[in-house]
């Protein structure tokens, strides 16, 4: 359940329909989170220009753009929360579990798409822990399931879902410390 005040997957989900993104709610916020895990800045460029995102709809509205902008402080506020309070947005737990399964996919594909966008010198300098990590969200993004015992199906989606929750603000962390031009203020 998202809390009040925050962006949540049905807002962002409404926002792709308005704009005709061509892109699904999760897998928009796994890009944002990837590019700014990967240590891309938002600084003077829109959302939709940092993600190579172009709408059908025409020009977004000062609403669609004043909410992506809350999603991007929202979402580089969770990666950077010492309180480890990131979580991947994805549709809520009262969606079939195929539902939330494959939004977790899209997350992932976004997230790896997202990170390499940023494209920053850090890349090349990743620990062997966030490579491994990388190949790991990699192989996510890759995955297509076979649905068995619901309770068992439920319980691996949680243990995929808490790996990639830890994994991206890990690459948060490493790409954040490793970037020269990061004083570790936040302005």
């Amino acid at each position: 359940m998202t809390a009040p005040g925050l962006v949540g997957h049905d807002d962002i989900d409404a926002l792709i329909m308005r704009l005709r993104l061509g892109t699904e709610a999760s897998e928009l916020h796994g890009s944002l989170c990837g590019y700014l895990a990967g240590g891309g800045s938002l600084r003077g460029t829109s959302v939709l220009a940092a993600l190579q995102l172009d709408g059908e709809a025409g020009h977004p509205s000062a609403d669609d753009l004043a909410l992506l902008d809350r999603l991007a402080r929202q979402s580089e506020s969770e990666l950077a929360d010492p309180e480890l309070g990131f979580e991947p947005l994805l549709p809520e737990d009262d969606r079939p579990l195929e539902e939330r399964a494959e939004a977790m996919v899209d997350w992932c594909r976004g997230f790896l798409g997202g990170f390499g966008l940023a494209g920053t010198a850090a890349h090349a300098q990743l620990s062997d822990e966030a490579q491994e990590v990388l190949r790991d969200i990699g192989t996510i993004a890759a995955s297509s399931f076979d649905f068995g015992s619901e309770d068992e199906d439920e319980d691996a989606l949680i243990e995929v879902q808490e790996f990639v929750r830890v994994a991206a603000m890990l690459l948060h962390t490493e790409c954040a410390t490793s970037d020269p031009s990061a004083s570790g203020t936040v302005h």
